[in-house]
């Protein structure tokens, strides 16, 4: 059972931290009127990265 509530856990957060950054990419891409949402793509790509590293990180200790 704690295992089950241990990746839950690190699910909901990976779902968190990429909201997050794609939230931000969109609204600095709305802040700044660009045509083509860049930043909201490369931000989103990169929460995905920070959440997969916390993942693996996690799965170490």
């Amino acid at each position: 059972m704690n295992n089950y509530v241990k990746y839950s856990g690190l699910g909901i957060q990976m779902i968190v931290i990429i909201g997050l950054f794609t939230f931000t990419g969109y609204k600095t891409d709305q802040y700044l009127h660009h045509q083509v949402q860049w930043v909201t793509a490369i931000l989103s790509l990169a929460g995905v990265f920070v959440s997969l590293y916390i993942v693996f990180k996690s799965f170490k200790s």
